[in-house]
């Protein structure tokens, strides 16, 4: 394993009539990047979309199924890496965060979508049948307008794109989205994007209703109603993804990952990370470098 989990930005791949997107086979790029199945990051957005192959594919430490139909989300900042036990194929797309920004006046557009959610349990995603065939159809109609020089190819590209991520939507969670009220959805979009921007900073519910202006009691019932879970799992679960893509990186020492995560010290770093996770952060440095898709 390399000491440090590199990050590719979409410049690093070869343009798609735009800098801001790559669109190919999946099994053409798997093997043009084979330096791609281990650990990495993006700083782009990226989904795969299976035809055939098998294996396991990992996102931030979650292990899942490589099989056909399966449909797979990334958001920049995740790690992830394939172990393929027969030979993948299907698509593949990669897109910046701005490629949209000429298209959408709304710059959190994509955030409206689960699967964008950076939860990797709502990025993997079983199409049945009928999905399937219109995202397939998609995919194609996507790979034959790159083919093309046509006028207004590029907005097609994106108009096609939206369509798939509509279509998937609405496939997945139909009338089941996430809360039907503008006002509740607000508030979850919000204390989502401010936990991102403040996980190391503020790790209190209670910091982050005041930043809302709503109680604590209110944004921990949202939580709980809407996501499953209570406001302070959430803030906790964004610190301890963070603290596992520090740890698999070899250069870093425990209390130097303590210290990015702003905590008092080491100890305290320590416990926290085993009272959540069931190991000290030595021991699950350990155990994903000598078996990182859990299979021992």
């Amino acid at each position: 394993m390399k000491k440090n989990i590199p990050v590719y930005d979409i410049k690093y791949f070869s343009a798609y009539k735009n800098d801001g997107i790559l669109v190919s086979r999946f099994g053409t790029y798997a093997k043009q990047h084979q330096h791609l199945h281990t650990a990495h990051r993006h700083s782009f957005y990226h989904l795969v979309l299976f035809t055939k192959g098998a294996g396991k594919h990992q996102i931030d430490f979650d292990t899942f199924e490589v099989r056909p139909n399966l449909i797979y989300f990334m958001i920049p900042g995740q790690v992830h890496s394939w172990n393929f036990t027969s030979e993948p194929d299907g698509y593949i797309i990669n897109f910046s965060a701005a490629y949209f920004s000429s298209l959408l006046l709304k710059q959190d557009y994509l955030g409206k979508f689960s699967f964008f959610s950076g939860i990797t349990n709502q990025q993997v995603l079983d199409l049945d049948e009928p999905t399937s065939s219109k995202v397939f159809g998609i995919f194609e109609d996507i790979l034959k307008e790159g083919k093309i020089q046509q006028p207004w190819s590029d907005d097609l590209v994106k108009v096609l794109l939206l369509q798939l991520f509509i279509e998937i939507e609405r496939s997945v969670n139909g009338d089941q989205h996430l809360p039907k009220n503008n006002y509740n959805d607000t508030i979850l979009r919000n204390f989502q994007q401010l936990i991102e921007q403040n996980y190391t900073t503020l790790k209190l519910p209670k910091q982050y209703a005041e930043l809302l202006y709503i109680t604590p009691n209110h944004l921990n019932a949202l939580c709980n109603e809407f996501l499953g879970m209570s406001a302070g799992k959430l803030i906790r679960n964004r610190i301890i993804l963070e603290a596992k893509r520090l740890l698999v990186n070899l250069d870093l020492r425990v209390a130097e990952v303590a210290f990015k995560l702003n905590f008092e010290d080491q100890s305290y770093f320590v416990k926290f990370f085993k009272k959540y996770e069931g190991v000290t952060p030595d021991k699950f440095r350990k155990q994903y470098i000598s078996d990182p898709y859990g299979t021992k």
